[in-house]
C-alpha cells in the first residue's frame, strides 16, 4: 500500500477510535458486507448467464453439440487455476468454515476473484453446480479482508463473514429472513443481540442491491394456489421420508464419486474423465446442464416437457410414466453430475444442485400419486416446492433454512405445515444416519468444525502451538545423576526432564520428586544413571495427530498435570494442564463476549 494511502488510512482509524465505537462500526461494516456480497452474486450470475446466452447462439448448441461443452469449460478453469491461482481449488463452504475455525476468519484476497471467474467457466460451459457457494465465498473473503484492513479483530471477522453470506444467499434469492438462518445454521453463530443486527443489515443491504441491479425479476415466479389440505398429510410424510433418504443418496454419492477421482493423480485425466463423463449424462439427460433454475420453473409451471428438453425418448413422452422415469433419472444423476463437475476440477457449489434434485423428487411422488388410479390428487407444483425443502433439509441439516427460504419465495406462508413436516422428517433422517454433512465431514474428522456447542468450539479454537512449552531440560538414559542434577536440575526452574534418545526420540521422563531423596547421596553421582529414575509418561500428545478436545480428554482420562508432546516421533515440548484451563478460560470469555 503506498505511503499516501496508508497515511490516510491511519488518521481514518484514530479518528475512528475516538468517534465510532466497535459495535457501531461493525454494524456499518455489515451493511457495506451485504452490498459488496450481493454486488459478487450479481457479478456472478451475469457472467454465467452471458456465456450461457452466447453458447446457445453458437453452433455447438444449435447442432445439439452442447455435451462437448462441459470440457472446455473445465480446461479453462484448470489453465486459470495452473497458471494465476497457482493452488488447489477447494470447495467454496468448507474452506470458509476451516478459515473460521483454524485461520482466525482470515481469507486470502484472491479468492475474490478466483470464485467470480471460475464458477461462471464452469457453470456457463454446462458445468452442473451452482453460484450460491461461490457467491458466500467471494462475499466472505470480501468482508475478511475488509476487516483486516479496519483492524478489527478475528471474532468480528467471523461475525462480518457471516454476514457476507446473509448478504450474498438474500441476493440470489430474494430471502432475507432465510439468508440470516442460513448463516446460524451453517455457520453455526449464535442469534445474540451483538449479532443479529448486522446480520439483519447484511441481509437487507443484499436484497437491496439484488433490486437496484436486477429490479423485480426473480428466479422463481410462482404463486401459490392449491393450500394445504389435511388429507394430504399422510403424502408430505412419505416425500419426508423420501427426501430423507434422498438426501443419504446424496452425500453419499458425493463421498463416493470424490474417492474414484483420488486415484488420478494429474488435474488433465480428471479433466477428461470428468468431462467425458458429464457430457454423456448430458446427452440423455439434458437438464443436467448447467444450474438448473429453469428446469425448476418449468416444473412449477407443470410444464415436464420443457423441463425435460429434447431427449432420446422424446417419442415416449406422452406417456406419463416415462415421464416420472426420466424425472426419477435426474434426481439420481444430479448428484452424480454435480459431484463430478466438481472432482473434475470444476468451481461451484452445491446448494442449487440439491434444490434441483428435491424439485425433481417431489414432483415424481406428485405424479405417482396422481396416477396411480387410487384415486387421490395432489398439487405437482406444491410438492415440487416443498421436494426442494426437503433435500435443502436434509443434506445441508439446515431445516429452517428450507422451511423459510421456500416460504419466502412463494411469499407467504400457506405451505408452512407441509414444509415443517417434510424438511423435519428429511432432517431426522438424514441426521440419524450421518452426523456431518459434505461441507463439515472431513473438517470434523480433523477437530477444525465449529459447533453450536460452546465448549466443542471453543476446544476447536484453540491452537496447540500456544500451549506447548519448550523450555525443559532434556537429560539422555545414559547420563549419571551428577551429570543430571549439575548440568540440568540445577539450570531449570521446572521438577519435569524428559529423557531422550541421540535422536531426540522420548523415552520417558525424570520427575524432580523421584531423585529427591537421592539427590544429596554423592556416593550415586557416578553409579547411577538416569535411566534407573525414569519411567514412563502417563500419556503423550501427538503433534498434528490429536487436537485440543483429544488433548484436554487424555489429560481428564490420564490425572497428569503435565503431558509430553511428540512431533514426527522427536520429542517437541510439554503441555500443562494449568496453562491449557487458563487458554480455554480466555478463549471462552473472548467467545461469549462475541
Amino acid at each position: 500500500m503506498p505511503i499516501q494511502q496508508q497515511s490516510l488510512l491511519a488518521r481514518f482509524l484514530k479518528w475512528r477510535y475516538k468517534n465510532i465505537s466497535n459495535k457501531t462500526f461493525t454494524q456499518i461494516l455489515s451493511v457495506g458486507v451485504g452490498l459488496l456480497a450481493g454486488l459478487a452474486s450479481v457479478t456472478l450470475k451475469n457472467i454465467t448467464y452471458f456465456i450461457e446466452s452466447l453458447l446457445e447462439k453458437g453452433i455447438l448448441i444449435s447442432n445439439g453439440l452442447y455435451f462437448v461443452l462441459p470440457i472446455i469449460g473445465l480446461t479453462l478453469v484448470y489453465l486459470y487455476i495452473k497458471f494465476v491461482h497457482k493452488e488447489k481449488l477447494n470447495h467454496a463452504i468448507s474452506s470458509i468454515l476451516f478459515a473460521l475455525s483454524r485461520k482466525k476468519a482470515v481469507i486470502a484476497p484472491k479468492q475474490i476473484y478466483t470464485q467470480i471467474i471460475a464458477a461462471p467457466l464452469t457453470v456457463g460451459f454446462g458445468g452442473s453446480v451452482g453460484l450460491l457457494g461461490p457467491a458466500v465465498a467471494a462475499g466472505s473473503a470480501i468482508s475478511s479482508n475488509l476487516g483486516r484492513l479496519f483492524h478489527i479483530n478475528a471474532k468480528t471477522r467471523s461475525l462480518l463473514i457471516a454476514c457476507a453470506s446473509a448478504g450474498a444467499i438474500a441476493s440470489i434469492f430474494q430471502s432475507p429472513i432465510a439468508a440470516i438462518i442460513f448463516a446460524v445454521e451453517v455457520f453455526s453463530m449464535d442469534l445474540t443481540l451483538l449479532s443479529v443486527l448486522p446480520l439483519l443489515l447484511a441481509s437487507i443491504s443484499g436484497v437491496l442491491t439484488s433490486y437496484f441491479f436486477l429490479g423485480n425479476e426473480v428466479l422463481f415466479s410462482y404463486t401459490i394456489t392449491e393450500n394445504f389440505e389435511v388429507k394430504d398429510t399422510l403424502f408430505y410424510i412419505v416425500l419426508g421420508v423420501g427426501t430423507g433418504f434422498a438426501s443419504i443418496y446424496f452425500t453419499k454419492m458425493y463421498f463416493g464419486i470424490t474417492n474414484l477421482f483420488k486415484p488420478l493423480k494429474s488435474p488433465k485425466y480428471k479433466l477428461l474423465v470428468g468431462g467425458l463423463a458429464i457430457g454423456t449424462m448430458l446427452y440423455f439427460i439434458p437438464p443436467l446442464y448447467g444450474e438448473g433454475f429453469g428446469f425448476i420453473n418449468n416444473l412449477l409451471e407443470g410444464n415436464h416437457v420443457a423441463a425435460l428438453g429434447q431427449t432420446p425418448f422424446d417419442s415416449y413422452i406422452d406417456n406419463s410414466w416415462v415421464v416420472i422415469t426420466l424425472l426419477f433419472g435426474i434426481t439420481v444423476f444430479k448428484a452424480v453430475a454435480m459431484t463430478t463437475t466438481l472432482a473434475a476440477g470444476g468451481a461451484g457449489g452445491t446448494f442449487i444442485p440439491t434444490m434441483v434434485m428435491g424439485s425433481a423428487l417431489g414432483n415424481v411422488v406428485a405424479k405417482i400419486i396422481n396416477n396411480a388410479g387410487l384415486g387421490f390428487a395432489v398439487s405437482e407444483s406444491n410438492f415440487t416446492l416443498i421436494g426442494m425443502a426437503g433435500l435443502i433439509a436434509g443434506v445441508l441439516h439446515a431445516p429452517l433454512t428450507a422451511i423459510f427460504l421456500i416460504a419466502e419465495i412463494t411469499g407467504g406462508y400457506a405451505l408452512f405445515v407441509p414444509l415443517m413436516i417434510t424438511a423435519t422428517i428429511s432432517y431426522l433422517i438424514m441426521k440419524n444416519a450421518m452426523d456431518h454433512t459434505i461441507y463439515t465431514k472431513e473438517l470434523a474428522e480433523s477437530g477444525a468444525l465449529l459447533t453450536h456447542n460452546k465448549d466443542q468450539s471453543v476446544l476447536t479454537l484453540m491452537r496447540l502451538d500456544d500451549v506447548i512449552e519448550d523450555n525443559f531440560k532434556t537429560v539422555s538414559p545414559g547420563m549419571t545423576l551428577g551429570e543430571m542434577l549439575h548440568g540440568s536440575v540445577a539450570k531449570s526452574t521446572r521438577n519435569i526432564f524428559p529423557v531422550v534418545d541421540e535422536k531426540n526420540a522420548l523415552v520417558g521422563i525424570v520427575l524432580l520428586d523421584d531423585i529427591r531423596e537421592f539427590m544429596f547421596d554423592t556416593n550415586l553421582y557416578e553409579s547411577t544413571k538416569v535411566e534407573t529414575f525414569m519411567h514412563n509418561a502417563p500419556e503423550h500428545i501427538f503433534y498434528g495427530k490429536d487436537d485440543m478436545k483429544k488433548v484436554m480428554q487424555k489429560f481428564q482420562d490420564s490425572g497428569a498435570w503435565n503431558l509430553p508432546v511428540v512431533k514426527d516421533g522427536a520429542y517437541y515440548g510439554f503441555v500443562s494442564k494449568s496453562k491449557m484451563l487458563t487458554a480455554y478460560r480466555k478463549e471462552l470469555v473472548s467467545f461469549t463476549e462475541q
